[in-house]
């Protein structure tokens, strides 16, 4: 019987759900993980005593249901599963591959006899256009990679070696990432190939399919300009400014845009709006981009060299976004604050993060922003190394490896 890894994370999130007629949307980048979180909830199904007749699992991606393409083919196929008048349990992965799907689910939730969760790898999913089509409530899920927390558990649960070091554990997290079926691989090259075949899926299965790329080598551009300045505020002109001088490539702002978006469709990477701390307002034009794993800019670069300042950030800011906070970038005049993180209506923090602040110079720079800050909310600054002082002026150095590792929470 295969090996479930459970996310708990994910878990806590649905579970009061499990027997409620809403429809659960479980979202993600490709091999995230969403079909074993699927797996896992009908592991604790049938630990309940939830009798496998009840359950009905369809992975449009398998062999068994290549052929279904259609909402009816759809509908007969779920019809063949049922023997009873029983509620039942339908999980149906990859749900996507099915055009006009909604019919057959708005049928099936408005018998009010089935729980239902879906699967899928693109934010169509969640689209207005979805929006418009499901009728009554349904809730989101969304899957990230593994955290650092995760990642060392389940290379413990697959009885993989783990360094009695969690900091040089760590560093090696950084460049292999954190999709889960990386992990059966030992060796680096083979976890990069692995996480480069993820990428190619996603173009092919995601994008590609999805809207019509007029130009494959352009958008293969665009996609890794904004990988390669992944943590670093660009804009639309930016992009334009490179293109046109430094890459010689004559394009318009509209494909620019299309492109992006549909990268952040395809969930390879996340927007972070730049937010003036001073006007109270959303910067518009410009906006700083993190990845959803590390290991897509390691794989598509032959440097394999750390820059600590944007790892760090997107190793928080995933971490962050999968615990529920909202974040920004703080803009303060010239100044910038790494994060405002938001959770909740009485939850607010100001955050920095930066590998150490082991000189005068750098702990003033990363500490002068948190200075210019009127609101008395509370600050943190993250750091990689060691820690002598845990509070100074108000403000909270914490080691962002244990905050990690311990799965805490901003308070």
């Amino acid at each position: 019987m295969e090996k479930i890894y459970k996310r708990e994370n994910y878990l806590k999130k649905i579970r009061s759900f499990y027997n409620d007629s809403i429809i659960k949307v479980i979202t993600g980048i490709r091999r995230s993980g969403k079909s074993y979180l699927l797996k896992s909830i009908i592991e604790e199904l049938k630990e309940q005593g939830i009798q496998d007749k009840d359950i009905i699992y369809i992975e449009l991606d398998k062999k068994e249901f290549k052929d279904i393409k259609t909402p009816t083919e759809l509908e007969k196929t779920i019809d063949s599963f049922i023997t009873d008048k029983d509620f039942k349990y339908l999980f149906i992965d990859e749900v996507q591959n099915i055009k006009n799907f909604e019919t057959i689910i708005n049928a099936y939730k408005e018998e009010g006899n089935y729980s239902i969760f879906l699967t899928g790898s693109n934010s169509y999913l969640l689209s207005g256009e979805l929006i418009t089509k499901l009728t009554g409530r349904y809730i989101e899920i969304e899957i990230l990679p593994l955290n650092f927390y995760e990642y060392v558990d389940m290379k413990r649960f697959l009885n993989k070696e783990v360094n009695t070091n969690i900091y040089h554990e760590f560093e090696e997290f950084i460049r292999n990432g954190g999709f889960p079926g990386s992990l059966k691989y030992d060796n680096y090259e083979d976890r990069m190939f692995y996480t480069k075949n993820v990428i190619n899926q996603i173009f092919e299965r995601d994008i590609k399919n999805h809207k019509k790329i007029k130009d494959k080598e352009l958008f293969e551009v665009i996609q890794k300009f904004v990988i390669n300045n992944f943590g670093s505020i660009i804009s639309i002109g930016s992009i334009y400014t490179y293109l046109i001088k430094d890459a010689n490539i004559n394009i318009d702002r509209r494909t620019i845009k299309t492109y992006i978006e549909l990268l952040e469709n395809a969930k390879i990477i996340y927007p972070c709006d730049l937010f003036d701390i001073k006007s109270k307002k959303v910067l518009d034009s410009e906006r700083k981009y993190y990845l959803a794993d590390l290991s897509i800019y390691f794989a598509l670069n032959t440097d394999n060299r750390i820059n600590y300042g944007p790892v760090l950030e997107n190793i928080l800011f995933s971490y962050l976004k999968s615990k529920n906070y909202s974040l920004n970038v703080g803009k303060i005049g010239k100044l910038e604050c790494n994060f405002i993180a938001r959770r909740q209506t009485d939850e607010y923090f100001y955050i920095q993060v930066t590998k150490n602040i082991d000189d005068k110079k750098t702990e003033e720079r990363e500490y002068k922003p948190f200075y210019k800050i009127k609101e008395m909310y509370p600050r943190y600054l993250f750091i990689a190394d060691l820690i002598f002082q845990k509070n100074v002026n108000g403000i909270n150095n914490v080691n962002i490896i244990d905050f990690i590792y311990n799965q805490e929470d901003l308070k």
